[in-house]
């Protein structure tokens, strides 16, 4: 009888296992992968702000772009060197000569006074640039 039951189970078919450490390897590898390519994403060529929410807001491309940042205090940063009002219109009449397809990226803090982001805007226009984005963070739909 026992030479019967061996027999038996010597013929079924073996059940799958499932491995569960090399699914979490791969687990660990996409996460990662998936956290390093977002951070890439959006990388910002000025300085740290706090950053106004739009519902509206969308992915920019900002190669190509040179991106002034106004700060809260009011100073101004080009590609994260701060520079002084004459060095920004010089600096802007420059970029407008040496590139084909100027474009401006504005990085402004939610609590920059709206005076100096008009007066970045209209000497970036006096210089004959129109391309001009303003860097917001996405606000949820329905916040306020």
């Amino acid at each position: 009888m026992s030479g019967q039951l061996q027999q038996q189970f010597a013929s079924a078919p073996k059940r799958a296992r499932i491995e569960i450490i090399p699914l979490i390897d791969v687990i660990f590898f996409l996460l990662a992968t998936f956290v390093l390519f977002t951070l890439s994403l959006n990388k910002s060529g000025g300085l740290s702000v706090s950053l106004p929410a739009a519902e509206t807001s969308q992915a920019r491309a900002s190669e190509g772009a040179v991106t002034l940042t106004i700060s809260a205090d009011g100073s101004l940063a080009w590609d994260q060197q701060p520079v002084t009002l004459d060095d920004f219109i010089a600096r802007l009449q420059a970029y407008k000569q040496t590139t084909l397809d100027p474009r401006v990226l504005i990085n402004g803090d939610e609590n920059a006074r709206f005076a100096q982001t008009r007066y970045v805007i209209d000497e970036v226009r006096k210089a004959g640039i129109s391309r001009i984005l303003v860097e917001t963070r996405i606000r949820p739909a329905g916040s306020s």
